[in-house]
């Protein structure tokens, strides 16, 4: 009776969670900004309405990989769906104030900084001080050696990235969705930028995004939802065409890794090595011959 009632509660729960992650397409690949306003609207509800009536004796609450039965845990403290819900949608609602486009201007540039670092600070500030737990975290470190098997998927992002990334930017014109670099400065401008959103898509879809959901769903369908709050960004940002063929394994590899590793810094360093490729061919598809490392 308690694994029915466990698997009906998290299938009531999903509901309000697909409403809000499904916001991320309205906003960034539909560009309806009304859809997105009215899924994320309709998402907290949903989870407000089922957690009015949440029983004493509620069953299993998953928490990332532990469970643990109401009977041993004190159910005033159990984990809201709703204020982690409205968390991730604060964040999107910040994101989704300012268009996405790829520009390298001054103007464009402090754009970016505030709506990104809002998007991850905001959250993370009401998390802390106004609900009082520690839901988001940025464990940077696990004090613990990267073994054979992560530095040889580090050497492996790099030959995948130069093997592939150059045939899709290229071919699918989708290298023209980033400006053009070619003087020095707009070159550096670009590598800045390149690597801070790297960097601040591990802080909002995996620290903050990805750790909410698990808080509620067995990791598996954390990952898948927060993916699609990732590669609807990204989409935006620029990988079109048939980019989603790329970033959809990408943001679930992601999550993995970081299931498996526990560490900010090496999901970072994959991201960064990865980028690092996207630079390159982006400044190999706006000057041929500056950079003739590419097969393409």
């Amino acid at each position: 009776m308690t694994e029915v009632r466990r698997d009906t509660t998290l299938r009531l729960a999903f509901v309000p969670a697909l409403f809000v992650c499904a916001a991320a397409p309205a906003f960034f690949v539909l560009e309806i900004p009304w859809l997105g306003w009215t899924l994320l609207a309709v998402g907290i509800l949903i989870a407000w309405l089922l957690e009015r009536g949440r029983p004493v004796e509620s069953p299993v609450v998953s928490m990332g990989a532990r469970r643990e039965t109401a009977t041993t845990i004190d159910v005033h403290r159990l984990p809201s769906l709703t204020r982690d819900l409205s968390l991730i949608a604060v964040g999107l609602l910040i994101v989704s104030i300012i268009p996405l486009a790829a520009e390298l201007d001054n103007l464009a540039m402090l754009r970016f900084t505030l709506a990104l670092g809002g998007a991850v600070a905001v959250p993370y500030v009401i998390s802390r001080f106004v609900y009082r737990d520690r839901a988001i975290s940025f464990p940077w470190r696990t004090h613990r050696r990267w073994g054979r098997l992560q530095w040889g998927w580090l050497v492996a992002v790099l030959i995948l990235g130069w093997l592939i990334l150059p045939f899709y930017f290229i071919t699918s014109g989708v290298y023209q969705n980033w400006p053009v670099v070619d003087t020095p400065e707009l070159i550096a401008r670009l590598f800045v930028g390149v690597g801070a959103v790297g960097i601040w898509d591990e802080l909002f879809f995996i620290c903050t995004v990805f750790a909410l959901l698990r808080r509620h769903f067995p990791n598996l369908v954390a990952n898948l939802l927060q993916a699609i709050v990732f590669v609807s960004f990204l989409w935006e940002l620029g990988y079109r065409e048939w980019g989603p063929l790329l970033t959809i394994p990408f943001a679930l590899l992601q999550g993995y890794i970081f299931l498996r590793t526990h560490s900010l810094a090496y999901v970072v360093t994959v991201h960064l090595l990865f980028d690092a490729v996207v630079f390159a061919v982006l400044v190999h598809a706006h000057n041929p011959g500056l950079l003739p490392i590419f097969l393409v």
